[in-house]
């Protein structure tokens, strides 16, 4: 266990967080090995009257997973992950980061969903649903658990599964982190690679229309092993893109086929068929598809996301008009298609409303300047307003800030929130655990 105070010589980069517009100082940052590192650090909070945190990768849009004037309990010294290839199951600790979690795993050829961004830590991810390419294929990443370990709120270090506290487990299938630190996680896993059929095609502006309408109306009937995002953005300055589009606004489709790679080139065909003018499309090592869509450090961020039941041509264009009228050049309109396995899990299997969504909007705010921070923000929140008539009210909380009770209580129902507050009320009576996307303990 090691303490780090603000007068500490790394004080300042342990407590830095992704998004750089946060900047949050605690009173005490716990840098926890083991489970009894975590029970003595929340010891330490009860003692001292100190709020407490749970930090793991920090990609909490908001800094849900720091504090100011706190404790946070920094599980980042937990590592190692063991993958079990005939079992084919992986043994995970609490303070690992997707791209490591990936790398063990593809060396054996498997896979489980996972961060689009190599350094979101596996906890905060898989607790909160865990999204990713791979979800049509494997589901969401709560959805592979076969168990968790949990340091509770009093200290108390429990294994949590399907016949041990069944009701927290299913609490922990996307109820974020309201009610235990996770030390460590048990998935199952899945073929896949180590080399797939993936990559990235673009378009300039003139063509958004086209193309969004062409690859919503693919999407309808592209297998499940299809993972696949359409998102407007200015095209980077790379060798694959032709000069005169860097910095322009694109339409493009990032993909990933989880099967054959052969298969993929076909399922493919129809987009390719548009005649992409950016275009780093083919056989590629899984993990090089996650390094190669991962967001840079030090940025500042705002994301936020709405469900839809459909996606008909009005809700297209208010798609294409925004991701037009990007505020800066780094930010980003992005429509993910859900369905296959996400939809297959039964609705009350987990506590994640509206499984059968097949489309999620996420307006991906991204920029460096300060001053551009206002706008930024304001046009994540017009897009939102202008959205409204096409959602259907539910809300993914990982791609999301602190935006509220209203929202948590809305990405659950009421049924399952009422459920989840119960739950919460067993092992968190004194909501501990309340710097999240918080679950009002029920009494």
């Amino acid at each position: 266990m090691e303490y780090i105070k603000p007068t500490h010589a790394r004080y300042d980069e342990v407590r830095a967080l992704f998004n750089v517009a946060i900047d949050k100082r605690p009173a005490v940052i716990a840098r926890c090995a083991s489970p009894g590192d975590v029970t003595q650090a929340l010891a330490y909070a009860r003692q001292s009257g100190f709020e407490v945190a749970v930090r793991s990768g920090g990609h909490s849009v908001s800094g849900l997973s720091s504090n100011d004037g706190g404790l946070v309990i920094d599980v980042r010294p937990m590592t190692g992950v063991v993958i079990d290839p005939e079992r084919r199951t992986a043994r995970v600790a609490g303070g690992v980061t997707w791209g490591e979690f990936d790398a063990a795993a593809q060396a054996h050829g498997l896979a489980v969903t996972g961060g689009r961004a190599i350094t979101t830590g596996v906890a905060g991810y898989t607790l909160g649903g865990g999204d990713g390419w791979l979800s049509r294929a494997f589901g969401l990443a709560c959805d592979n658990l076969i168990s968790v370990d949990l340091v509770t709120a009093d200290g108390r270090e429990v294994t949590v599964s399907e016949t041990e506290n069944p009701d927290l487990f299913w609490a922990l299938h996307g109820g974020g982190g309201n009610f235990g630190v996770a030390t460590s996680f048990e998935f199952r896993l899945h073929p896949l690679g180590p080399i797939v059929y993936a990559g990235l095609i673009g378009w300039p502006a003139r063509c958004a229309r086209d193309v969004a309408r062409a690859y919503r109306d693919f999407m309808e009937t592209a297998p499940e092993a299809f993972g696949s995002g359409l998102l407007m953005l200015s095209a980077p300055r790379e060798d694959f893109v032709p000069s005169r589009l860097v910095g322009e606004t694109v339409v493009a489709i990032a993909m990933v086929y989880a099967g054959f790679e052969d298969e993929g080139a076909e399922v493919a065909k129809p987009l390719l068929d548009l005649a992409p003018e950016i275009q780093i499309l083919g056989p590629m090592p899984y993990t090089e598809l996650q390094i190669m869509l991962t967001d840079p450090p030090g940025f500042r961020h705002y994301w936020s996301a709405d469900f839809h039941d459909t996606f008909d041509d009005d809700a297209l264009e208010t798609f294409i008009s925004s991701g037009l009228d990007r505020p800066t050049a780094r930010t980003q309109q992005i429509l993910f298609p859900w369905g296959g396995a996400v939809a297959r899990v039964p609705e009350d299997a987990t506590p994640i409303n509206h499984r059968a969504t097949p489309w999620v909007t996420h307006p991906f705010a991204m920029w460096q300047d300060p001053a551009e921070t206002d706008a930024a923000i304001a046009w994540a929140r017009r897009f939102r307003r202008d959205i409204a008539s096409h959602t259907n009210g539910g809300v993914y909380l990982n791609f999301i800030g602190n935006e509220g009770e209203e929202r948590v209580r809305a990405a659950y129902g009421e049924a399952k929130y009422a459920r989840l507050a119960e739950i919460k009320a067993e092992w968190d009576p004194g909501n501990v655990f309340r710097g999240n996307q918080n679950i009002r303990p029920a009494r």
